[in-house]
């Protein structure tokens, strides 16, 4: 009898992952993704946390190789950081590549700051109703 419940809640559990739900891929604007992408990088480059902020949810998680913050209070602390290494004044960050295809959003970019080189950076977002809800970071910085 156990063996029988186990196995009916195995073929539910199947047929309710089987059910084909409707369809979000027409809905994606990709205007909506390049906006929000836009501005990102608008806002990251003047260092205007509020402005980065309003990417975001308290859902959003943000994966990069050193840690990985989610929700909107470690997303501000990473970005809180992130300004003190480039600060706006002495750092020159250079877009080499922005790319977006339906809800995915991609940017290729270095930077020059008085302590670093990013010679090579790239982030990778996830973007749905307007906001950023998964991204990842890589980058290779050269101390000076």
């Amino acid at each position: 009898m156990k063996y029988l419940h186990s196995l009916l809640a195995v073929a539910l559990y199947s047929l309710a992952g089987c059910q084909s739900a409707p369809s979000t891929t027409n809905a994606i604007d990709e205007a909506v993704t390049q906006a929000v992408l836009d501005h990102h990088w608008e806002t990251f480059v003047s260092n205007d946390l509020e402005g980065v902020m309003e990417d975001y949810t308290e859902e959003s998680v943000l994966i990069t190789p050193d840690a990985t913050y989610e929700g909107l209070e470690e997303i501000r602390q990473n970005f809180i950081n992130a300004f003190k290494a480039f600060p706006v004044q002495t750092s020159t960050l250079t877009l080499n590549q922005s790319k977006v295809v339906k809800d995915i959003g991609y940017i290729l970019w270095e930077a020059d700051t008085p302590e670093m080189s990013l010679t090579y950076a790239t982030d990778s977002f996830i973007i749905r109703n307007g906001k950023i809800i998964r991204q990842t970071y890589a980058g290779v910085a050269v101390g000076k």
